[in-house]
Parts: structure tokens; sequence; C-alpha cells
């Protein structure tokens, strides 16, 4: 019989998906069979745009890390059902509160004779998923599943929501994975807040400093949230933003500032030649326009000389650096650069032989680099 592992999170976003995709790739390396899948969907976008609303319910995430690591289609785990307004709606109208159909297909899968590890990823929070009867207790204790929480630790008080999924899971709960941890604190972190931790019953299997990259967009999302018009270079709209700067200052301050940042997404006001071409000189991914006007023809064929996509929109500048700000750490896991580094972060800083030993599984140990 195979072994379950949920992978949860006491809020969303917290990198639930890289964490599964170190794994998977661990697991898999070691020639151990992986299936994967998300009891709750979050996200149809992919299976929409293929006009097969008829399949059984595969989430975006499950979908995007089938083709990184290679899983086959009945390596897939589908949903139960799809977290969205129209279902909860549904939910509510009903007044049920019972896990529909689909969970006994996926009870009879998870209990069939798979020699291997079954991953399944929760939804956002520990709470989330109620409605559905489909929480992170609700499943664990359905499965007879051990759970792994990637939590994000900003300071000490970061316990309260650890303690409180620790009383809520009881023994479910394996243990954590910090997650976003300022580079500098890592090493003192685990020299003195890991110990502490697992003195009060919380195993810890690792401590993730904070990415950039993981918690970046591309420049393609930021169009899509802020329903921007691309003026040039669309065909570079895979770009990946880290950073955001505002273009508000004089010319001299902003290439001062601008020469201390990295893949930048520049937002100023439209007649602001001077601030514009300035950031095209930096290391900027896209230009964003404000206000009323439009680019100068001088400043279009520039940014394509540089391949910087340069974008309008109709807001104002406080309102789109408030979109653009809530973009960061927000998104998906969905492009291959971001899935690359999360391997080789779960590598580095996640000790998985120790993990699957409490979860009863211990491979030989080999490289798998």
């Amino acid at each position: 019989m195979g072994k379950t592992l949920m992978i949860g999170s006491c809020e969303p976003f917290s990198g639930k998906s890289a964490l599964v995709l170190g794994i998977s790739r661990y697991l898999r390396s070691l020639d151990i069979s992986v299936r994967f899948g998300k009891p709750l969907a979050t996200s149809l976008e992919l299976e929409n745009k293929k006009g097969e609303s008829n399949k059984a319910l595969i989430d975006d995430d499950v979908l995007f890390i089938a083709s990184i690591i290679g899983l086959t289609e009945d390596q897939l785990i589908p949903s139960i059902d799809y977290l969205a307004t129209n279902t909860a709606e549904k939910r509510i109208f009903e007044s049920c509160l019972e896990p529909s159909e689909g969970f006994k297909a996926m009870k009879e899968k998870l209990d069939d004779s798979f020699d291997g590890v079954n991953l399944l990823e929760a939804a956002g929070s520990i709470h989330e998923g109620l409605l559905y009867g489909l929480s992170l207790g609700q499943l664990a204790k359905h499965f007879e599943s051990k759970v792994l929480l990637v939590h994000l630790w900003e300071d000490s008080r970061s316990i309260e929501s650890l303690l409180a999924a620790k009383d809520k899971l009881g023994e479910s709960l394996l243990g954590v994975v910090l997650n976003a941890v300022t580079p500098d604190g890592v090493n003192d972190l685990e020299d003195k807040v890991v110990p502490s931790l697992q003195k009060l019953g919380i195993n810890v299997f690792g401590v993730m400093p904070r990415s950039p990259l993981l918690r970046s967009v591309t420049v393609e999302e930021l169009v899509r949230r802020l329903k921007a018009r691309v003026i040039c270079c669309e065909e570079n709209l895979e770009l990946m933003v880290e950073t955001l700067s505002i273009g508000a200052m004089s010319v001299n301050s902003a290439m001062e500032f601008f020469r201390k940042r990295r893949n930048m997404a520049v937002v100023t006001g439209a007649d602001r030649t001077d601030i514009q071409l300035a950031a095209l000189e930096a290391s900027t991914q896209c230009l964003i326009l404000t206000g009323a006007g439009e680019p100068l023809p001088q400043l279009i064929n520039r940014a394509e000389e540089l391949d910087v996509p340069l974008l309008k929109v109709d807001r104002d500048t406080l309102s789109t650096v408030e979109v653009i700000e809530q973009a960061f750490g927000h998104v998906r896991l969905h492009e291959s650069v971001k899935a690359t580094y999360a391997f080789r972060l779960v590598q580095e800083h996640c000790d998985l032989q120790r993990l699957f030993s409490f979860l009863g599984i211990s491979p030989k140990v080999h490289d798998h680099c």
C-alpha cells in the first residue's frame, strides 16, 4: 500500500507547489512512484482553455507540476470539487457540507494497491474548503494521511498560527517547513528557533530563504491584472518582474535609484519621457505608463531596440502600484524557471530523508542532484 502525504499551509501562497515539486523530484530520483492531486481545485483556467470541461477536474497546478516532472495521466488524481463563487453558492443553497460524489472515487484510488506516495495539495488555509467538506483537517482524517505544512515565517509571532494548526490537526501533523525567511536570518532560525519548536512538538523539516524569483510575476500577468494595453514587445511578456520602482523623482535621482534595482517594473507618468528613457537603460523588464497622453515615438523605438515591453494603463499611479504589489508572491508557480529554482531550494534547505523516515519510508540514500 502506498503512503499519502498532504501538503498544507496556514495561509494562501505560502509555497505549497514549490514544496510539492521538490518532494516529487526527490521521490522519483529514488525510484519511488508518485501520484499528485488537489482534492479542492482552485484554478481551472488551463482546462477551460482546452474546452474539456466534461473531463475529470484537474487543477492547473497539478497539470503544471505533471508537465515539469513527467507524471503520466494515470498519475494525476482528479479534484473532487472546484472552489469558486458559483460552486460555493450551490453548496450554500443545498445546505450541504459533505463532500460530493468524487470523494468516494478519490478514496478508492488512494486505498488501492499503488506502491508509492500519493501527494495531495490542500487548499489555501487550514479552514478553506469546509463548505465542500474538504478542509485540510477533514481530508487528513478521511484519508488517514499525515500533513506537512509549509509556513511563511516573519518573526516569532508566526508561531501562533502553527500552534493553532497543531491543535486542529493533532496526530495528523507530521511537521512543518518554514518558508520565506530573510536570507540573513536562516542560520539564526535554525540554531535558536527550530530547537524550541521541536520542544513544543512541532517537527521542522526545513528552513527555506525568501526568494525574489519565486515571488516574481510575469509581465503577462501584470498585463492581465492591470488590463493594460501593450504598445510594443508583446513577444516578451514572459519576462519575470522581481521588483517595483516608481518614476516620480528627478531624472538624476531616478538613474541612481534604478542602478540599484534588478528586474524591475517601472511605473511612471506618460509625460515623464526623461524618466522613461532612464528606466530603459537599467534592469527594467517592463515600463508601465499611467495618466493621460501617449508615449513619444523615440521612446517606443528605444523600447523595441532593448526588447522591453511598454504598457499603458488607464489607472492612476497609486492604484497601479497597489495592483502590482498585490501580485508579488500571490501568483501560481507556472514558469519553468521558477520550477528549476524550487527544485534547488527544497534540495538545499529541506531534510527530505528525515521527513520520509517519519512517514515510514526509508529509501536507500543516493545522489538526487
